[in-house]
Order: C-alpha cells, then sequence, then structure tokens
C-alpha cells in the first residue's frame, strides 16, 4: 500500500510539475500559463488576436496578472504583462503612430498632453518587426513600464499613469477591439 501511495504521489507530483510549464496555443502562437517578474507571479488571463481591418491577423497576444486580481482592477497599479509575437512586418514608425493614436482615444486631453512626453520617449524604443518577433510590455510599480524585443529590454518609462494608459490600448474603455480586450481579460 506504501508503494501504491508513494508512486500516486510521484505521478501527481509529475502532473503538477508538467501544469507548471504547460503553454497555451492560440493561432499557432504559444504562451506559458505563467510569468514572474520582481518576485511576483503572474498567471495568463487570456489571448486574443490583433486584426488590421478586422480581417487580417497581424499579431497574437498574452497577458498575464497576479491571481486574484479582477479583470476591472487590470490597470490598477499592480504589476501586469502583455506579451505580442507578430506575424507580419511592422515599422517603428506604425507603433509611435498607433501608440498616439489609441492612449489620445483612452485619455483625456489633459491628460494625454501631460503624458506626451513619456509617450514620445517610449516611442523611441520602437524598432521594426519582422514575422515572430516578440514584444513584452512588463509593467512593476516599482520601476514603471519596461519594453523589450524578443528578450532584449529597449528602455523603461516611470510611472503608473503612463503604464494605465499605454496598457488601455489593448484592455481598456476604448481598445483596439472589444473582442481582444475580453479574450485578455479572460472574459470571453
Amino acid at each position: 500500500m506504501k508503494k501504491y501511495l508513494a508512486t500516486m504521489a510521484f505521478c501527481a507530483s509529475l502532473f503538477t510539475a508538467s501544469n507548471a510549464f504547460a503553454n497555451v496555443t492560440t493561432s499557432g502562437v504559444s504562451f506559458g500559463t505563467s510569468k514572474a517578474t520582481q518576485g511576483t507571479m503572474l498567471s495568463l488571463q487570456g489571448t486574443g488576436i490583433i486584426r488590421y481591418m478586422g480581417i487580417f491577423k497581424l499579431s497574437v497576444a498574452g497577458f498575464y496578472l497576479p491571481d486574484g486580481i479582477p479583470a476591472d482592477q487590470a490597470l490598477s497599479d499592480v504589476p501586469r504583462i502583455l506579451e505580442l509575437e507578430y506575424l507580419h512586418a511592422i515599422t517603428k514608425e506604425d507603433f509611435a503612430e498607433s501608440t498616439r493614436v489609441w492612449i489620445r482615444k483612452n485619455t483625456t486631453e489633459e491628460s494625454y498632453k501631460r503624458l506626451l512626453p513619456k509617450i514620445e520617449r517610449f516611442n523611441a524604443f520602437y524598432k521594426n518587426v519582422k514575422p515572430g518577433d516578440r514584444y513584452t510590455l512588463a509593467y512593476e510599480p516599482a520601476t514603471g513600464t519596461t519594453l523589450s524585443l524578443n528578450g532584449k529590454v529597449m528602455g523603461s518609462i516611470p510611472g503608473a499613469d503612463f503604464s494605465a494608459a499605454l496598457f488601455s490600448i489593448w484592455i481598456g474603455g476604448t481598445p483596439l477591439s472589444e473582442k481582444l480586450r475580453n479574450g485578455l481579460l479572460g472574459l470571453s
């Protein structure tokens, strides 16, 4: 009996370990079910597809939050990560213009003007991407929002207000698409 219980415990530990490293695949792009950031473990909330003109798949995204944070608090001062893998080439100029447009749509005119210097500093981090490249946006309250391309840090911008405005592009009140927002937040 002891041997049976030991075998069952061993099998259960293998199952748990394999699930800890499980991936979720959306449209051929895999995302881990968890990520660590400065000592905080974040869980994949959901994934979504970013489309151009509602038709062409541009990228696939995965969004991470700490366990226990409800979707309506995703833009509060909590750690979060958004990963975006690109299916088409996109220029750094297109990223910069899109960032300006969508932050403006998600903030007041006063907030946008106040954030504009940070937006422009952030826009300078962008590089042209090709299919298979992956941008990661990671917000940590103590350090700010960091942009990485294929694991290489491009730069960071401090401030919860900037982070909330930037992440609102995907999960805010006026996102790129409501279907995308709901998928990322695990609401669909």
